[in-house]
């Protein structure tokens, strides 16, 4: 229900197909955003760091793909794209390479590959191993977190704020982007990442959230 309320608000589209989600997360929660892309007829691509999530996720049935390579991921997308198959990809890496990508393609062929993103990393606890950092790995990351859990909290901080930038050079092209209630745009903002409204209180975000603005 929140891409199908997704798309019939932000892009006025009743039928996703040939449409892009791009998210994160495959956990708990975050797992049945593969198949809610696919339910909705769209092509999403979702990022995770824990390969034994993703690998639950295909087991499950929920998750139809499974990649490592971003250069496969995009043509993948674009195939799937061209040819309206609703398609759910799990990208095992982090978001944020997903996402620096995306504008990369941007930047490179003027093309805007993704028309709807979100985030459902555990944003609410960011700093024991809910966001990892995309400066490291998942096991250096894992272990750099129970070494050093204050350079954890730089690494995880600084990401966010590339994490965010690069959400915001697409949503500036007509990418919409939500926050699915996990705290990603506040943590963001304690990060010192550009969230804010413009011309709004310090309370207030440049994107929505599903909570008010899709579900409500």
């Amino acid at each position: 229900l929140t891409v199908l309320n997704a798309g019939r608000r932000y892009l006025k589209a009743e039928d996703l197909s040939g449409k892009v989600f791009v998210t994160s997360g495959l956990g708990g929660m975050s797992g049945a955003q593969a198949k809610a892309a696919v339910i909705a007829g769209c092509v999403g691509i979702i990022a995770e760091v824990d390969e034994a999530a993703l690998l639950k996720r295909h087991k499950q049935g929920w998750l139809m793909e499974i990649s490592n390579n971003l250069d496969h991921c995009i043509a993948r997308l674009r195939e799937a794209r061209k040819n309206k198959i609703a398609l759910s990809l799990g990208y095992h890496g982090n978001v944020v390479d997903l996402w620096e990508r995306l504008v990369d393609e941007l930047d490179t062929t003027g093309e805007l590959l993704v028309d709807l993103g979100s985030d459902q990393t555990s944003c609410h606890n960011p700093f024991n191993g809910g966001y990892y950092p995309v400066q490291l790995g998942f096991k250096e990351a894992k272990q750099l977190l129970s070494t050093n859990p204050g350079q954890f909290r730089t690494l995880v901080q600084e990401s966010l704020k590339r994490h965010v930038a690069a959400v915001n050079k697409l949503a500036d092209k007509g990418m919409f982007f939500w926050d699915y209630g996990n705290a990603f745009l506040l943590e963001a903002q304690r990060a010192g990442a550009d969230v804010a409204k413009k011309g709004a209180n310090k309370t207030e975000f440049r994107y929505p959230s599903y909570v008010q603005h899709i579900m409500g």
